[in-house]
């Protein structure tokens, strides 16, 4: 086996539709654009490919730089490449950025064809369904038949779900991470807030902030700052941050005094220079909407009745957004359909966030699935 390696300079590429595409909503995209990446090359029958669904804040940069001088790799860039667990040598991988996105991806941010300005609050409310049907024409752009696994982490292992239930011809192994089969009453509360943060900044403007020269950014930096609590275990916030103070000594104040306000601060900045607040509010509605169940009375065994993929689903002891109960709601729903499921409970200390660490347990795991793969 080789030694891991990057997989090196990569390069974004735009596929350009011009067949409509009708929503779940109903509404209809007249035309779209998806931006993507692919690392690792396709072999003579088109039989290695492999998809990677990003989360809630992803996008098509999964592995690789774009310049040597780039401080920071693709956001999945330990696990992808030559040697790594998904191994470029043996599979043609991936990513892009979903419809509704922000990183180049026909959303709120892009031109909306019918008025040259951008779509702002107009553009539709997309679905998991949606992104799901959008990747199947991705690849068919691509000329490939069936993928020989899709792979994806929270939001992305929703996708990667509902590729089994929407297409399962197309996809022979299922590689869903630290997910869930919908989301908890919690988790909606969570994303409520998040989104009424956004709405309700004086600079949001309906969603057209765009025309008003401004950017919501403090309700996007106050919803990523709730957001990474959540990502985060207490005990992996303990033991980073405990009760340190930044400079030593209380302020008796409202700025900073702890280092984990300091730190939630930076995040929350980061992130809203980065991001677009239409495309989050997007996301977390996909999040809410998702419940491949709700059309069976709930049950999720009949929902998944038609599914012929094998699957790996993973879980994380400490993750409490996904909790491992959620993962092994689906074991037991693709067990009672006689599918073929590997589990792993993984021990972990960082939460939610424990799917994107390069943990040996749990890459080990990924490695071993994914090398019985046959291409």
């Amino acid at each position: 086996m080789s030694l891991p390696s990057s997989v090196g300079i990569v390069a974004p590429k735009t596929a350009h539709f011009t067949e409509p595409l009708t929503l779940k909503s109903g509404e209809v995209l007249s035309q779209y654009h998806l931006v993507y990446e692919t690392y690792g090359k396709l072999n003579a029958d088109k039989s290695n490919a492999v998809m990677i669904c990003h989360a809630l804040s992803g996008n098509h940069h999964v592995a690789g730089k774009y310049a040597e001088t780039d401080k920071n790799p693709g956001w999945w860039d330990n696990l992808i490449g030559p040697g790594k667990p998904l191994d470029t040598n043996k599979f043609f991988v991936i990513g892009l950025n979903n419809l509704g996105g922000c990183h180049g991806s026909s959303g709120p941010l892009s031109t909306n064809p019918t008025t040259d300005k951008p779509w702002g609050a107009s553009f539709p409310v997309v679905t998991v369904e949606d992104w799901v049907n959008s990747q199947a024409r991705l690849v068919d752009y691509l000329g490939i038949k069936q993928l020989a696994a899709i792979v994806g982490g929270s939001l992305g292992g929703m996708q990667a779900l509902q590729w089994t239930i929407a297409y399962p011809e197309r996809v022979r192994n299922a590689l869903v991470i630290a997910s869930a089969p919908n989301l908890t009453a919690q988790n909606i509360a969570f994303n409520e807030v998040a989104r009424q943060a956004i709405i309700t900044d004086p600079e949001f403007h309906g969603g057209d902030y765009y025309n008003h020269g401004v950017l919501p950014r403090r309700g996007l930096r106050i919803a990523r700052m709730l957001g990474h609590i959540t990502y985060l275990s207490d005990d992996a916030m303990g033991a980073k941050f405990g009760r340190k103070l930044r400079d030593g000594h209380v302020k008796y104040g409202f700025d900073v005094d702890f280092e984990m306000e300091s730190y939630l601060r930076y995040q929350g900045d980061k992130f809203a220079g980065e991001f677009d607040a239409n495309t989050y509010l997007r996301m977390t509605r996909a999040l809410d909407y998702f419940d491949p169940a709700f059309d069976y009375q709930g049950d999720l065994s009949a929902a998944l009745a038609k599914v012929k993929s094998d699957f790996l689903v993973v879980s994380f002891t400490s993750d409490w957004r996904f909790s491992p109960g959620r993962s092994r709601e689906i074991v037991k729903a693709l067990l009672d359909n006689e599918l073929s499921v590997s589990y792993a409970e993984v021990p972990a200390a960082h939460g939610h966030d424990a799917f994107l660490m390069p943990d040996e347990h749990y890459h080990n795991i990924m490695r071993q699935y994914l090398a019985k793969i046959e291409v």
